[in-house]
């Protein structure tokens, strides 16, 4: 027992390097891509999201506005799956979006239970703005990289998640 308290108190006894020395503390990760996508996107999304505060909105909101203006009339499961989110989670973003008056379901005629999703005026003009904001966003938190490195970082990261 006294042996382990004494490397103990030697290791908590020995200097620490000056910081600017030091790895981060980070660094076991550095060679995993996924933990380096994670950081990037933490850091896209944080701009991303500081960003649409100010209309009150989400990315997945944006997102979802994006892609109903894109197929206008597609079903909630059929958002769900292009959100890769699970269907259950698409009523309370769409609650959301009705609550503002962003977006409408509309009761389809041949299928009385289901609903197509339509973006309102107001959700068409905003997302314009929106699409701006979001174009600027990843401009800023991608400024480290000139545009030739940007469309390649944007190929690859299709080519993951497309395969």
């Amino acid at each position: 027992m006294a042996k382990s308290s004494t490397k103990i108190a030697t290791a908590a006894e020995a200097p620490v390097a000056d910081s600017e020395t030091q790895a981060p503390l980070d660094s076991a990760l550095d060679d995993l891509i996924g933990y380096a996508m994670r950081r990037a996107q933490l850091k896209l999304f944080q701009n991303l999201i500081s960003r649409l505060s100010s209309h009150d909105l989400r990315p997945a909101q944006f997102s979802a506005l994006a892609i109903i203006e894109q197929h206008p009339g597609l079903m909630q499961a059929d958002l769900a799956r292009a959100l890769a989110i699970e269907p259950p989670q698409v009523v309370p973003l769409l609650n959301k979006l009705e609550e503002r008056a962003l977006a409408v379901r509309v009761r389809c005629k041949p299928d009385k239970r289901s609903y197509g999703i339509f973006l309102s005026k107001t959700g068409e003009t905003l997302l314009k703005e929106l699409k701006l904001i979001a174009a600027e966003s990843d401009q800023d938190a991608t400024a480290a990289l000139d545009d030739q490195e940007r469309e390649e970082l944007l190929r690859l990261l299709k080519k993951v998640y497309q395969q």
